[in-house]
């Protein structure tokens, strides 16, 4: 516990940025989580529409220094090749 007043401040003011910290990547993980559901269910036009709204909420993060913005750069890249992945294998099936 803290002794003085500006490290009791400082404590309140961290763990408030910690909890919003917390929020926005449990988010980001839940909307993963949810597009590479659809991916593994071959459902192509649900996971673009999911795509975009992970990338959006991935590059909010980064402007507002919850997570590095080179990390959400090779997250949102990692999971466009997945998309493209799938989507080549659907068109090669019904090709």
């Amino acid at each position: 516990m803290p002794n003085i007043r500006s490290a009791e401040k400082q404590l309140r003011a961290s763990r408030r940025k910690a909890e919003r910290n917390k929020a926005a990547i449990s988010r980001i993980k839940t909307e993963t989580k949810k597009f590479l559901m659809y991916l593994n269910a071959k459902d192509v036009n649900s996971a673009k529409t999911q795509i975009s709204l992970v990338s959006s909420l991935l590059d909010k993060a980064a402007k507002k220094n919850i997570i590095h913005s080179n990390t959400a750069s090779r997250k949102k890249s990692r999971l466009m090749k997945k998309l493209s992945l799938v989507e080549s294998q659907s068109s090669a099936t019904q090709a």
